[in-house]
């Protein structure tokens, strides 16, 4: 079985206070949150940002595109838009854009039912961002076929 061009994959949920981060293998179709990093005034926590890269060694990163229910762009598409730029500016990797609406629904409903089973604890609003990433990059990989085979 031939590897696919685009194994490991770094998915961001960007947000104007926070940016969640999660990994992912597109071989074993995996997805799992890794961390949440501050994004404030003077732009992103890009050191933490530049080690999350560095650590994980990703083909390909992968942000949400904020759209609103109505499949208009959200009021911050166009920094999301800046921040994907930047990333591939930086990293010199592909970045590819995924359709993000309701990924936070999703993740905190997952949250709140683990949470319920008692398999974690209280829920972080870090944890609500990277899990979103997770979601988002999920739904990536269970895409069919994409351009990276």
């Amino acid at each position: 079985m031939p590897e696919r061009a685009h194994t490991l994959i770094l998915a961001f949920d960007f947000g104007l206070r926070r940016i969640g981060i999660a990994s992912g293998n597109a071989v074993t179709g995996t997805a799992a949150p890794r961390r949440t990093v501050a994004h404030g005034p003077g732009g992103p926590d890009w050191p933490a940002i530049d080690r999350e890269v560095r650590d994980f060694g990703p083909t390909l990163l992968l942000v949400g595109a904020p759209y609103n229910d109505d499949g208009s762009p959200g009021s911050i598409a166009p920094a999301a838009t800046r921040f994907a730029e930047e990333l591939h500016a930086r990293y010199g990797l592909p970045v590819e854009r995924i359709d993000e609406r309701y990924s936070s629904v999703e993740a905190a409903a997952a949250l709140k039912a683990g949470r319920a089973a008692g398999t974690r604890g209280r829920v972080q609003k870090g944890d609500l961002d990277s899990a979103a990433a997770a979601v988002l990059l999920d739904s990536y990989l269970r895409q069919p076929q994409r351009n990276d085979a």
